[in-house]
């Protein structure tokens, strides 16, 4: 005999609260510490990587561009900062992409996506059954599909202004003015995020979930990573100040904060994932009772 369906709604919020209590007891906060920090120390190589990837495509490349890729979701006062260093280590660096240091730049990049592998196979409660070499070529795989479609954009924005003008000189008119005035950086800045939080759900924890286990928590995170990032921008703006305590460290430790914030969302969608999840198992084993 199958029990009465319950009200999405409750069994939604149910979720949540479990998710939050999942999130505390298996040390979320830590966890998100470890992800932020890892994330962090992985930019910079990830950078580089690009660049020596781009390199050996192209002698030049647009570095506004590649700024506006990596950085545009970030809050303007978290972001400018980190900006500038990266800047200043690209005017000194001089790797190639098989060259000593871009294997080392691909190497730690992949580390980052590693510390949220163990992340999200932690949320979802899996096991993983992958040896070591399959995740770390995960990883790698991950970070080179990242620079290469931040490539693409960066080609695509590039590309995308002389076919406008040639379109409009073809095809004047309201709407082709239209077409033609907007930008592709944009598009991909609003892409990124939504593609790469839909990746980490699909591809990093232990064993494949079905669309309808992992959408739930990939709305949350979307939601609250927006929330967050409006929300910090303001506290940035208005209350912090953050040089009077950590003087020349300042943006690096607002950039630390902001990534803390964005792990934690995310590590929580994935336990109100593993949450709804263990509900629905619950479910089904009461039914069957």
């Amino acid at each position: 005999m199958t029990g009465k369906r319950q009200d999405p709604l409750a069994l939604g919020l149910r979720a949540f609260f479990r998710a939050l209590g999942r999130f505390g007891d298996k040390g979320g906060w830590v966890m998100s510490s470890h992800v932020a920090m890892s994330v962090m120390m992985a930019l910079f190589p990830f950078v580089l990587f690009v660049v020596a990837l781009a390199g050996s495509l192209s002698r030049d490349i647009p570095v506004d561009d590649l700024f506006t890729l990596l950085l545009g979701s970030w809050p303007q006062e978290v972001a400018a900062p980190i900006e500038r260093e990266l800047r200043a280590v690209l005017a000194t660096s001089d790797s190639g992409l098989m060259t000593l240091g871009g294997v080392l730049a691909l190497y730690f990049a992949s580390n980052g996506v590693e510390a949220v592998r163990e992340a999200m196979a932690r949320a979802y409660h899996d096991t993983d059954p992958r040896p070591y070499w399959q995740r770390r070529l995960l990883c790698l795989g991950l970070v080179i599909a990242g620079a290469g479609l931040v490539l693409v954009g960066i080609a695509v924005d590039v590309v995308w202004p002389i076919y406008s003008n040639m379109l409009r000189n073809a095809v004047p008119g309201e709407v082709t003015s239209w077409f033609t005035g907007v930008g592709v950086s944009w598009i991909f800045v609003a892409a990124a995020p939504v593609l790469g939080v839909v990746a980490v759900h699909v591809l990093l924890p232990g064993r494949r979930h079905g669309l309808r286990q992992i959408l739930p928590g990939i709305v949350l995170t979307l939601v609250l990573a927006g929330l967050a990032g409006w929300g910090f921008s303001i506290y940035i703006a208005r209350f912090a100040a953050y040089s009077a305590t950590y003087a020349g460290l300042a943006g690096a430790m607002s950039a630390l904060i902001f990534l803390y914030l964005n792990a934690a969302i995310l590590i929580l969608g994935a336990e109100f994932n593993g949450a709804l999840i263990d509900e629905a198992q619950g479910e089904s084993d009461h039914a069957a009772g």
